[in-house]
């Protein structure tokens, strides 16, 4: 558990890890809603798939671990290498956020850091958006979408 001391007492701090394992658990086999009034759920199948954008090294560790899913016509991955233009990149993240098969969309900072534009406006839940670290480029908190509104929501600042 993870706390941190501010100017108004203690403030829970959630960190990545734990933000990455609660959606682990809520897109595991079971149907999940995110509302409790019945007349306004929101109802995710089991079976979504996660999508990953970045690059070689971490596509390439997800495809390893069995994330990867390819059709004769789409596939949930996209390696982006230093020659690949950045609207290759944003159209696939618009496609991945139209895919109902998509739970998940998993990109590394560094890529993040170029659709800055779309990631500010992006507000649907699923399929949730994550950015994570790469082997060269390391974590930030600051410049994470998600963190940052956790923080607004926690008392944290802007």
């Amino acid at each position: 558990r993870h706390e941190r001391r501010g100017q108004g007492g203690r403030h829970r701090r959630l960190t990545r890890a734990a933000i990455v394992s609660t959606y682990t658990y809520l897109f595991s086999s079971r149907p999940f809603t995110t509302s409790r009034r019945r007349s306004n759920t929101t109802t995710m199948e089991a079976g979504k798939l996660v999508a990953v954008i970045g690059d070689e090294d971490t596509v390439t560790g997800f495809l390893l671990a069995g994330v990867g899913h390819r059709t004769a016509n789409s596939s949930n991955f996209l390696t982006v290498k230093p020659d690949t233009k950045a609207e290759v990149v944003e159209n696939t993240l618009k496609a991945f956020t139209q895919r109902d098969d998509i739970g998940i969309i998993l990109i590394n900072q560094h890529v993040a850091n170029n659709m800055r534009h779309i990631l500010k406006d992006y507000n649907q839940t699923i399929p949730t958006i994550l950015e994570i670290p790469s082997k060269e480029h390391p974590y930030d908190p600051e410049q994470d979408f998600i963190m940052q509104r956790v923080n607004m929501f926690l008392g944290g600042g802007s």
